[in-house]
């Protein structure tokens, strides 16, 4: 008997280590398939975590949602275009009110160290991604109570009336009206779809938050390991859905805030890609034989807000006499260093709808001076100005356009105080209205005018993206109208109209819209510039 037990338990070994090499055979098998390379890009921040629908900055995206994670919908490499991700097709009711969504087959969670799945992709996780948003009662939301600032910015919260399971290969969104931007906007980063089996262990666990540190998706890319401030590390995923377009074995992240380290590891090869190169550099990373330098005209926007929510900027004649005070020319020529535009509007001229007839009020400090008298305050006033810690497209030097915006507002009375944090404080603190006045910008998210004129200026994002606290009702109804109306020519009437009353109002001084630059060695291949302001690395090599 106990002969047969010891056999039996010997077979059973056997079996298991057969079992395991057979796997780890079609592990090796499977990453064989993917070619042995690495790629270093020396990125310019820590991100703020891993949870896609938390955040709202490039750092934080380029770091999860377009390496971990994938979306039911994608936009394509290099534009704005949508095309399909986890699900393969959809189709829209005839009011225009109902989405129902395809779902893939076949899509596997990654595998690692602290979650193994052991389902694929399904209807239950793009319900579990969007009720978790939706219902402040759901129970992993309960778990690990955090804000959504995207989803709710945008109005998603009040439009998205129910997400249904209607088999496990397809979903039902139903909105309560019609939404012209809503597949454009499901493509966006908090929309990225969480496994809701991980969710599941983490609750049983007692460490919901883990979701925010150990992410787990379907994307080109499986997370291993980060070291604050310093590094994170991915592996290809050679199980990836899309086939050939994970072309590299790892993935690794420098954080290297200075630009002129980033630059000088480049030249190194210590990285083989990095982002925002100040506009000094740009000049002699382009004469680098090594390095090319692809351009594009940024669909961006820098810009100075106002928290109308303090005094005195919440009267307008002091808006006004802020606005008027700033040599915007020289903060270009100082700043963008010839690789910015003057802004007159709360978007970029490559956005449809956007109105060539507004102008900006021209630099005149003696017409601010009497401006700020009229306002009741002939001697100024003192006043903190918030700069940004961080470079990004749309600002490549935060201090130093900070410190030139002082020196001309002390020129009509005005003392402000220059506050700064690092990034993921400065976007927190901003959220919870601390500032003043505060340098921020935008880089498009999705081709629509709503992720301007909702996102950065609506009612709805007043506690979110909406950093000048603003909610005007007239502005606020155009941009409904926008969202409620079908057709390009129909919409952009309500959006030109929301314009003129922002140039109006004045809730932020738009400064310029930049050029970006992508540095990248010459041995990278076919990475391209994302017009939406974050990198991505599906679909890249390296010679």
């Amino acid at each position: 008997m106990k002969q047969n037990k010891l056999l039996r338990a010997a077979r059973l070994t056997m079996l298991v280590a057969t079992a395991a090499a057979s796997m780890a055979g079609a592990q090796l098998a499977n990453a064989a398939d993917l070619p042995n390379k690495t790629l270093i890009y020396c990125s310019e921040g820590s991100p703020a975590g891993f949870d896609p629908a938390q955040y709202t900055t490039g750092v934080d995206f380029t770091a999860n949602t377009f390496t971990v994670y994938n979306r039911l919908v994608e936009f394509e490499r290099g534009g704005t275009k949508v095309e399909p991700g986890l699900a393969e097709k959809w189709d829209v009711s005839p009011d225009g009110k109902t989405y129902t969504f395809h779902l893939r087959h076949g899509v596997k969670f990654h595998t690692t160290s602290w979650f193994k799945p052991t389902r694929e992709f399904n209807a239950d996780d793009v319900v579990f991604t969007f009720q978790r948003m939706l219902d402040p009662n759901q129970p992993f939301r309960k778990a690990y109570p955090v804000q959504f600032p995207y989803f709710t910015d945008m109005g998603l919260d009040k439009l998205i009336e129910k997400v249904e399971k209607v088999d496990p290969y397809t979903v039902r969104f139903t909105l309560k009206e019609v939404n012209a931007p809503f597949i454009q906007n499901l493509a966006m980063e908090y929309a990225s779809i969480l496994s809701a089996e991980y969710a599941d262990s983490l609750m049983k666990e007692g460490k919901a938050a883990d979701i925010n540190q150990k992410p787990v998706g379907t994307g080109p890319f499986i997370f291993r390991s980060y070291t604050k401030d310093a590094t994170i590390r991915y592996d290809g995923n050679p199980d990836y859905w899309k086939p050939n377009t994970v072309k590299l074995s790892k993935l690794i992240f420098s954080i290297t805030p200075d630009p002129g380290v980033r630059v000088q590891k480049l030249k190194r090869d210590e990285c083989q890609v990095m982002s925002y190169p100040r506009p000094a550099d740009i000049a002699p990373l382009k004469a680098d034989s090594n390095i090319d330098m692809p351009s594009q005209p940024g669909f961006n926007l820098g810009y100075l807000a106002y928290n109308v929510s303090h005094k005195p900027v919440d009267k307008l004649e002091v808006r006004e006499a802020l606005d008027m005070a700033i040599n915007k020319k020289a903060i270009i020529d100082s700043v963008y260093q010839g690789a910015g535009q003057a802004a007159t509007n709360p978007m970029p001229p490559t956005q449809w709808s956007y109105d060539k007839s507004l102008k900006m009020p021209a630099y005149d400090p003696e017409k601010a001076k009497a401006l700020l008298s009229k306002a009741g305050f002939p001697n100024g006033f003192d006043i903190t100005l918030w700069a940004m810690p961080v470079q990004r497209a749309y600002n490549p030097n935060g201090r130093l356009m900070a410190e030139m915006i002082q020196a001309d507002w002390a020129k009509i009375g005005v003392k402000a105080k220059i506050v700064t944090y690092e990034w993921g404080e400065y976007i927190k603190r901003a959220h919870a209205g601390e500032d003043d006045t505060m340098l921020i910008g935008w880089t498009g998210d999705n081709g629509d005018p709503d992720n301007w004129l909702g996102t950065l200026l609506g009612c709805d994002a007043v506690n979110g993206n909406n950093f000048s606290k603003w909610c005007y009702k007239p502005f606020d109804e155009l941009v409904q109208k926008g969202r409620e109306t079908t057709g390009q020519e129909a919409r952009t009437k309500f959006y030109t109209q929301a314009q003129q009353i922002f140039a109006q109002q004045l809730p932020f001084s738009p400064i310029a819209h930049s050029t970006v630059y992508q540095p990248v060695s010459k041995k990278v291949v076919d990475m391209r510039i994302e017009p939406l302001g974050y990198a991505r690395f599906d679909g890249v090599t390296m010679k």
